[in-house]
């Protein structure tokens, strides 16, 4: 077998994968991987630490697309409609993968160990987010707070993505999570404004 295989990366996330979905992810060894991939368990540790960075391997390719989103953003924007159009940014990017994004998934979904490491990615995205706000000048708890919600509208829009027959455009659905949000805290500030005109009348 030739030392170096063209695409060995692809075909080691396609094999992967099927394997999960096929077996479980626990049932699944990085040999199982290998073997069907069609390379060697050297090759496959070349190009991920364990069997469960193929699932999540996109992690920080999706921080460092949000984290430039920010930073290049116009610096009168506020800290919300900045994270907003970071999100719906990064779903430009991810749009042409819905295929492997269901499958993944699915598989991530039939695992407890694996949803949990989804949520902490969640929350390192959330945390990169917040510090992305900060060095743009932006205080606690307002950077923190943006981030959580902007992480929030990411994950809702991304969900009915890939769990509609007619997905539609990942950045709309995030752009209508967005809105959403909007309209739910809305009628907060109105009633908050309606008991300060009441307080001082």
């Amino acid at each position: 077998m030739a030392r170096w295989e063209p695409d060995a990366r692809g075909r080691l996330t396609e094999a992967a994968l099927q394997l999960y979905l096929d077996r479980g992810f626990d049932a699944t060894t990085v040999a199982d991987i290998a073997a069907r991939a069609g390379v060697t368990e050297r090759t496959f540790f070349r190009h991920f630490a364990d069997k469960r960075e193929v699932l999540f391997d996109g992690a920080h390719e999706l921080e460092h697309l949000v984290t430039e989103a920010i930073a290049q953003a116009p610096a009168s924007a506020s800290a919300i409609d900045v994270v907003g159009e970071a999100m719906v940014h990064a779903g430009a990017a991810l749009q042409p993968r819905r295929e492997f994004a269901v499958r993944r998934a699915a598989a991530i979904s039939a695992n407890a160990g694996l949803m949990e490491r989804e949520l902490l990615e969640l929350a390192m995205l959330a945390r990169a987010t917040a510090d992305a706000l900060r060095r743009r000048g932006v205080p606690d708890p307002a950077a923190a707070l943006a981030a959580e919600a902007g992480v929030a509208v990411f994950k809702v829009g991304f969900e009915e993505w890939i769990g509609e027959d007619d997905p539609g455009d990942l950045p709309a659905r995030i752009a209508d999570a967005r809105r959403q949000l909007a309209a739910v805290v809305a009628p907060r500030r109105a009633s908050q404004a309606l008991r300060t005109i009441s307080s001082t009348v």
